[in-house]
């Protein structure tokens, strides 16, 4: 038998294969978009992909379970609470896939959703390992706040919190304490709030150092969890419901994708009368030096696909522009990681702009910040920890949008993260909307010399 464990750093995401070495066949769980490195491990394994398992529609990235299907036949299993329109079959407790010796039972642990399963697996009749989904991570446990079902909110937050509450304590913290725990999610996923920065525990370690699996009362519980979680990105609801459906195959989709063209004036003159974002994915200074109008820097990195989604919104088209045509393939199949790919108008590689951004003059700056309009695109609780600049105005990047009016445009503004990532898409931003009615800077990494470590 072997376990084997892949990791989108992008995404913070987990997926697994679970290999039976003498029945030459493998069980996926929660694979990524791109199914091409499950089918290589197949082929390196020499054996047929005979099952995938969803632990749960995904909020944050989508999966390949629909494709994976089509070109396998592997039957898909998911809770009968999914209602899924694509063909599978229904995996809720009591029931089980028997691979060999090895023996992969379901459990219902509703709380991140209300749909969540979790796959305990035994071989040869003894608790090896627990695949928790969204439900357990690594010194954390799912967030309960991402299922309206039209209803409200936070009413079903707390529901979901509540289920939360029994189903670690009654489903999984009784699991043997040498039960190796393999999650969806590690740090840096929306899903949680503090999660470790490890890609596997175990059931007595979690039960040791994991807040949510402390004595404490259910209301305790519950408070604690629904208090200061992370913003929920706006193609969350979008990659749920695309989840539930299926995607259509990744290559394919990627290929659909309009991309390579070069950008002349009458084509400028075109787009622009589109009024579309365009977002411009190479580093800063070039951007800087010059970038096309309306364009938001969203440079290409770990959190590019996550904010992606969250200034984009779902259906809304937009243009992509990197600096090459590798880097613009990799942001490409990256839109696409999260459902994305359909909504690009066209791609193109730019080598020059005539639209330029003056860089921030540090020491002007410093002992003068009075001078300037300082936004801060932190979120909400980076600010509580720390507020870098006393008379700053925090409207977080994920809001940023829909709250330009709202800044003053009666001196230079300035913007700021806490490291210089957030504040190029942000400074871009605001540059864009207001179309040159007042100087925007982008602080970038010289915010580092305002925060206390």
């Amino acid at each position: 038998m072997e376990i084997k464990q892949w990791e989108d750093k992008n995404l913070a995401q987990f997926s697994y294969g679970i290999f039976s070495n003498c029945e030459k066949k493998i069980i996926l769980i929660d694979p990524a978009r791109n199914p091409r490195q499950y089918l290589d491990y197949a082929k390196e394994m020499e054996a047929e992909i005979t099952g995938i398992i969803e632990t749960h529609p995904h909020a944050d990235f989508v999966s390949s379970h629909l494709e994976l299907h089509q070109i396998t036949g592997a039957t898909i299993y998911a809770s009968r609470l999914v209602n899924p329109a694509y063909p599978h079959q229904t995996f809720d407790e009591g029931q089980f896939i028997q691979l060999g010796k090895i023996k992969l039972l379901a459990f219902n642990t509703p709380g991140h959703s209300p749909d969540s399963i979790s796959i305990l697996l035994e071989h040869d009749g003894k608790q090896k390992a627990v695949f928790t989904g969204d439900t357990l991570f690594i010194g954390d446990c799912g967030r309960p706040d991402l299922r309206e079902d039209g209803g409200d909110a936070k009413t079903v937050a707390n529901k979901l919190a509540r289920q939360m509450y029994h189903s670690l304590r009654n489903k999984l913290i009784v699991l043997q304490d040498d039960a190796i725990v393999y999650p969806t999610h590690g740090a840096g996923t929306l899903c949680g709030k503090a999660l470790s920065e490890a890609s596997s525990s175990t059931i007595g370690e979690e039960k040791k150092t994991n807040w949510s699996l402390q004595q404490q009362t259910e209301e305790e519980f519950v408070s604690k969890l629904l208090n200061e979680q992370p913003f929920v990105p706006a193609y969350f609801p979008f990659d749920i419901e695309l989840n539930k459906k299926g995607a259509l195959p990744f290559k394919e989709s990627i290929e659909k994708v309009k991309a390579g063209a070069a950008i002349n004036a009458e084509k400028l003159k075109q787009i622009n009368k589109q009024n579309l974002w365009m977002i411009d994915v190479r580093d800063q200074s070039a951007y800087k030096e010059g970038h096309l109008p309306g364009s938001i820097n969203l440079m290409e990195g770990e959190k590019f696909d996550t904010w992606l989604g969250s200034i984009i919104q779902p259906h809304e088209r937009f243009y992509l522009v990197a600096k090459d045509t590798d880097q613009l393939q990799d942001v490409i199949e990256r839109a696409a990681a999260i459902g994305y790919e359909s909504q690009i108008v066209e791609a193109f590689v730019l080598e020059a702009a005539s639209e330029t951004s003056d860089a921030i003059n540090i020491s002007k700056f410093k002992g003068h910040e009075d001078a300037y309009t300082i936004i801060d695109v932190r979120n909400t609780n980076e600010v509580k920890e720390q507020k870098v600049f006393e008379k700053s105005i925090n409207i977080p990047l994920a809001d940023l949008r829909d709250k330009i009016s709202e800044i003053p445009t009666n001196k230079p503004v300035v913007v700021h993260c806490a490291s210089g990532y957030r504040s190029a898409a942000g400074s871009s931003l605001i540059e864009s909307k207001l179309d040159g009615r007042v100087n925007v800077f982008d602080l970038g990494e010289a915010v580092k010399e305002y925060i206390k470590e």
